[in-house]
C-alpha cells in the first residue's frame, strides 16, 4: 500500500528554523517528482518547492526562495524541507506530494507549521 507521511511540524518563533520530513513507501520513489505544498484556511493550496525524480532539479516559490531547501534521500524514500528565517506568513499546513506522469500522484495528510512569538 502507498504511504506518504509528513512529520516535523510545530511551533517556532519568527526567525527560527524547522525541518519537515516526508517518509514514503509502496511506490517507485526515485521515479517520482516530489513537492511540498502549503495551505492556510480560506486560501488555495500553494506550491512551495519541487525536486524532480529524473535529475533532482529544484524550484521554489518566490516567497520562500533563499530561505527553504528541498532535498531527497532515495535510499530512504524520504523528502525533506529545511526552513530557515521563518516568518509568520509561513504559518500553514504543509503537504507532501508525489507525482509520476499525470496518472500517478499521492498526497500526505499534512503537518502544521506555526510561526509566532
Amino acid at each position: 500500500q502507498v504511504q506518504v507521511v509528513e512529520s516535523g511540524g510545530g511551533l517556532v518563533q519568527p526567525g527560527g528554523s524547522l525541518r519537515l520530513s516526508c517518509a514514503t513507501s509502496g511506490f517507485g520513489f526515485s521515479r517520482f517528482d516530489m513537492s511540498w505544498y502549503r495551505q492556510v484556511p480560506g486560501k488555495e493550496r500553494e506550491l512551495v518547492a519541487v525536486i524532480t525524480g529524473v535529475y533532482g532539479s529544484t524550484n521554489y516559490a518566490d516567497s520562500v526562495k533563499g530561505r527553504f531547501t528541498i532535498s531527497r534521500d532515495n535510499a530512504k524514500n524520504t523528502v525533506y524541507l529545511q526552513m530557515h528565517s521563518l516568518k509568520p506568513e509561513d504559518t500553514a499546513v504543509y503537504y507532501c506530494h508525489a507525482r509520476w506522469t499525470e496518472h500517478y500522484d499521492y498526497w500526505g495528510q499534512g503537518t502544521q507549521v506555526t510561526v509566532s512569538s
